[in-house]
Parts: structure tokens; sequence; C-alpha cells
């Protein structure tokens, strides 16, 4: 059986022609956005109306945004502010997601095409983005991650 591969990059530390270069030289067709707060003044191109227009003008790709795939504020702000360790937080995630049923409740078509999820940390090893592709992948079994 052959893999599907779902993709994830960040936003941050890339300039709108490095980060729209790299999901075309992986032939990126859809992103899917796991973000909570996608529409922040500091999001620069990736807020979620420019990044929808950027996204289907550059690369003939669609845009979806899905908030199951986010973690909660409170999980969120109390990582940011120091008051749960890295750790903490992604036990305190991937509980959620199990709560959640994300493996049931994801549209699972949304990865016929080469799907990129998208969030705003820089590397994977401290994003919630890892840990979707890495939950999705052992639960569905037929999806390989590639970091970007």
């Amino acid at each position: 059986m052959a893999l599907t591969k779902i993709y994830t990059v960040g936003f941050t530390h890339k300039t709108a022609e490095q980060f729209f270069e790299l999901l075309r030289r992986h032939g990126v067709r859809r992103l899917l956005d796991v973000r909570l707060n996608n529409t922040s003044q500091l999001a620069g191109f990736s807020k979620k109306a420019d990044l929808a227009y950027f996204l289907k003008q550059i690369l003939g790709a669609d845009y979806l945004h899905e908030p199951l795939l986010a973690p909660t504020e409170g999980l969120l702000k109390a990582y940011q502010k120091g008051k749960i360790s890295w750790a903490e937080y992604e036990a305190g995630f991937l509980s959620l997601m199990r709560e959640r049923r994300v493996e049931q409740r994801v549209d699972r078509g949304w990865f016929s095409r080469p799907t990129v999820l998208l969030c705003s940390e820089p590397t994977p090893e401290r994003c919630h983005r890892r840990l979707v592709a890495e939950y999705l992948a052992q639960r569905w079994g037929d999806l390989e991650v590639v970091h970007l």
C-alpha cells in the first residue's frame, strides 16, 4: 500500500517567496490551516484571507481552516506564558485530539491532493502541526509525515 504524504510547514522566519516556493517544490495543492488564530496582523502574508488568495493565484491551491485541529486558547496561552512545559502541552494537546476524535471527524478526502498543515512555528519540534500529522498517521496508518 502506498503511503499518502502529509506535509507540515510554519510561516515564521520565511519570506513569502521562500514559503510559496517551498510549497511549489513539493507540489502542494491544499493548505490546511491548523492555527487557532489566523487573522492577526502579525501573521503578515499568512492572514486567512490573504493566504487563501495567494495560494489560489500562485499555486492553484485550496485553503481550508480547521479549528478542530487547533489547541484551545487556554492550553496555548498556558504554554506561551510558561505556565506549563512543552511535555505538558503535548500531553494536553494529544488528549484534546483524542477527546475530539479527530481521526473520525477529519475528512480523509482533504489528503487526496498534496496537502500541507500550516502553523506559525518555524520548525516542527515544538509545534502542534507535527502532533496533528503524527496523530493522524498513527491512527490512519497510511500517511507519511514530511516536515518542510
